[in-house]
């Protein structure tokens, strides 16, 4: 087989938890090229993943169908030549850019009626494929196979000296065993640990004497202020003011990262550090970060998991509940529990 083309997710975790695929792709099929759809701002993430040949920017947003692009993009792909494609989203959308590059093999799960745009048809066994990654595995591989053991973990690639660039432009210690708090959730708000809670935990860990940093997002930015200012000294709001290959290098400088159920989470558990994931309204196997180095904290109530982006209750008990004292322990501990 010498070229696949692999239609990938559309978020920055899910995206993460695609490489262990890409890697078993090229130890299956050695000398082949890997090349993945993605959208256009995860093209520097994907750069960091070194089985990826080309990253190809996905032509349709989030609720977009944008047919003509499609189109336009898999009659370009026919060129190309690909041997197959293998579809991550379960969408029929997703399954249109093969079709028109008109690839033999189209191998997707069942979903949404893409019968014919999809012609290597798989149905997810949830006694094999019970976390994201053992459903994107199962398609990388003929019917029947069984899945490898170990999974691989995602690795990805780090630059010195851009970490060692923005230490030093941002003014960041990370000789003390700092600390990074990732306080933001794309999804909504029911996936949030409380920013009290954040500001609270920021404290109790500048107390140990490591420092602080809170990343996220430009939207994240104005709690990452408010933590860091109710934290005090040695707690450094960095939310917003570094782009996403930026977050891979800084994370991979971190001790340890403590976060909710999130891109970056899924991104530190890529680059090194103890990772603690934070999870109320999400099940903490289906899609962990994929480390052995690291926690996972869940109260498992009874209304959990609801998978909604605002609780349907009102209260947010499952995170709210979540205290400080044990977060706080979990993060300066030395436990871990597998992942994969």
């Amino acid at each position: 087989m010498n070229s696949i083309l692999v239609v990938g997710p559309a978020w920055i975790g899910d995206m993460v938890i695609a490489q262990p695929l890409l890697m078993q792709l090229k130890a299956n099929h050695p000398g082949c090229a890997l090349d993945l759809v993605a959208p256009s701002w995860a093209h520097e993430l994907v750069a960091r993943m070194p089985q990826v040949r080309t990253p190809i920017a996905y032509p349709a947003g989030h609720g977009e169908l944008n047919l003509s692009a499609q189109r336009q993009l898999g009659v370009a792909l026919r060129r190309t030549g690909y041997d197959r494609a293998l579809v991550l989203r379960n969408n029929i959308k997703s399954a249109l850019i093969p079709w028109f590059a008109r690839i033999a093999q189209r191998t997707g799960y069942l979903g949404e009626f893409r019968y014919g745009l999809i012609n290597d048809i798989r149905r997810i066994d949830p006694t094999v494929h019970h976390q994201r990654v053992r459903e994107y595995l199962g398609l990388g591989l003929p019917r029947g196979t069984a899945l490898p053991d170990p999974i691989p973990a995602p690795s990805l690639r780090i630059d010195p000296e851009n970490r060692a660039r923005l230490l030093r432009d941002l003014g960041l210690d990370a000789e003390s065993g700092p600390i990074v708090l990732c306080p933001g959730a794309a999804h909504g708000p029911a996936k949030r640990w409380p920013e009290s809670h954040f500001r609270q935990l920021a404290r109790r860990l500048l107390a140990t004497g490591r420092p602080v940093w809170i990343m996220g997002g430009p939207d994240d930015a104005p709690a990452g202020e408010r933590i860091a200012q109710a934290a005090g000294p040695g707690a450094h709001n960095l939310c917003g003011r570094t782009a996403l290959v930026d977050a891979v290098d800084l994370l991979s400088a971190a001790d340890t990262v403590v976060g909710n159920d999130s891109g970056l989470t899924h991104i530190a558990a890529a680059v090194g550090p103890r990772v603690i994931g934070l999870y109320g309204p999400t099940h903490p196997d289906y899609a962990p970060p994929l480390t052995d180095n690291g926690l996972r904290l869940w109260l498992g109530l009874s209304c959990s998991p609801c998978r909604e982006k605002t609780c349907p209750l009102g209260h947010g008990h499952c995170l709210t509940q979540l205290t400080v004292g044990r977060v706080a322990a979990a993060a300066t501990s030395n436990e871990v529990m597998s992942a994969l």
